[in-house]
């Protein structure tokens, strides 16, 4: 795997003004059946073992999100690699996002 260049890290804060003003779109790298169990509002769902960078919209600012911020940062790391403009993951994940009160789709 490639270095990774010039990472932003999100803090809970900054995810919820990018998504509250349609500034970012927020792709859980946790697996499927994490992500059924609860996931941030609007975010859509790639996960780390299937990874396909691919499929990620290219006319959208992408912050990646997991559990805690570190198959983010993998998940940055492998879409970097494919050639995409990516840098910003949401540092505490899912786990500072729930632990914050903030609303979980199911």
């Amino acid at each position: 795997m490639s270095e990774i260049r010039a990472v932003v890290d999100l803090d809970r804060e900054a995810v919820k003004q990018g998504l509250h003003d349609g500034s970012i779109l927020v792709v859980d790298v946790r697996e499927p059946d994490e992500y059924a169990a609860g996931h941030i509002p609007g975010a859509i769902s790639n996960p780390l073992s299937a990874f396909d960078p691919s499929l990620l919209p290219k006319d959208q600012r992408i912050v990646f999100s997991c559990a805690a911020g570190v198959r983010s940062l993998r998940a940055l790391a492998f879409a970097q690699a494919f050639g995409l403009d990516v840098r910003e993951h949401y540092k505490g994940g899912f786990k500072d996002w729930i632990m914050s009160g903030e609303p979980v789709e199911r």
